[in-house]
Order: structure tokens, then C-alpha cells, then sequence
């Protein structure tokens, strides 16, 4: 699918990773401590830039320990997010990769400042209140991935 953000110039192309961190039918969801550009909060999956020299599984890993304070372990890759945000009166194309992690260790207090609040929520309860659509579809991703592992066992 070519698209517009697909075009971009690489060097404003904006990389991110994130993931849905499950502990049997909860998730963790966070809300950081940057409002909505209505002044709302958010209710978000965690996520953040890559660092140079760091691949998308390494940075989502990387996001969910700092934003959660917790441990998680690598399950899949669930998908891409593609959107244009405004910053500074420029618009800026953005690609989040999220993957599916399952919790390991570790307490929600411990998360960074980065973020006011973190939250375990049943899978069901995120799907419809994340504040993102792409967000949503994410944990639908995530649902089904867990549902079909559930058929092979």
C-alpha cells in the first residue's frame, strides 16, 4: 500500500515502539503525563522513540520497562501504526510498532515521570477506552493472537 506517509522523507519520517504487556486477561495501559491537544488525558499502551542503533523490539522492550516499571517478555510482532501528528506548526508523519509481551516482573509503581498514571485493565475494558483508534486495533490484534493460542493448546 503506497501511501503519502509512506513517501515521506526518511529524515522526517518519526520511528516509535510500543507494546501490549498481558497478564492472563489484563493489559497494562498508562497515562502519560503529556495531555491530549484538546488538554484532555490519554489513555495509552506504552511506547516511546528508538534510540540510535536500536531495533523496534529493543525500544518497545526498553519503553515498557521505563513507562511501566515492569518486565516483559517478547510474544509477537502485532502491527504497525501509521498517523500524521502537528508539532510546532509542522505536520510530522509517525510509525509506531507494537508488539505483544507477556509480563514477567515488576511493579507499576516504579514507572518513570514520563507518566501520571499505570494501570492493569482487562483486555476487553482496553479495546474500547485506549484513546487511540490505532491503539484499539492493537489489543484487538493482541486478543486474537491469544485467543488462537488458546485453540492450540
Amino acid at each position: 500500500m503506497s501511501s503519502e506517509l509512506e513517501r515521506a522523507p526518511a529524515r522526517a519520517l518519526e520511528r516509535s515502539a510500543g507494546g501490549v504487556v498481558v497478564r492472563g486477561e489484563e493489559m497494562i495501559a498508562i497515562i502519560p503525563t503529556r495531555r491530549a491537544a484538546d488538554g484532555s488525558r490519554v489513555l495509552a499502551l506504552p511506547k516511546g522513540h528508538l534510540d540510535e542503533g536500536e531495533s523496534a523490539l529493543q525500544a518497545a522492550q526498553r519503553e515498557v520497562r521505563e513507562e511501566t516499571g515492569v518486565l516483559a517478555e517478547p510474544l509477537c510482532e502485532l502491527g504497525e501504526a501509521r498517523y500524521w501528528y502537528r508539532r510546532d506548526g509542522k505536520t510530522i508523519p509517525k510509525v509506531v510498532s507494537f508488539f505483544l509481551f507477556s509480563y514477567l516482573s515488576g511493579d507499576i509503581a516504579d514507572h518513570d515521570e514520563e507518566v501520571e498514571e499505570v494501570h492493569w485493565i482487562e483486555l476487553a475494558e482496553a479495546q474500547l477506552k485506549l484513546s487511540h483508534a490505532a491503539e484499539r486495533e492493537m489489543v484487538a490484534l493482541a486478543i486474537a493472537y491469544l485467543e488462537e493460542g488458546r485453540k492450540d493448546r
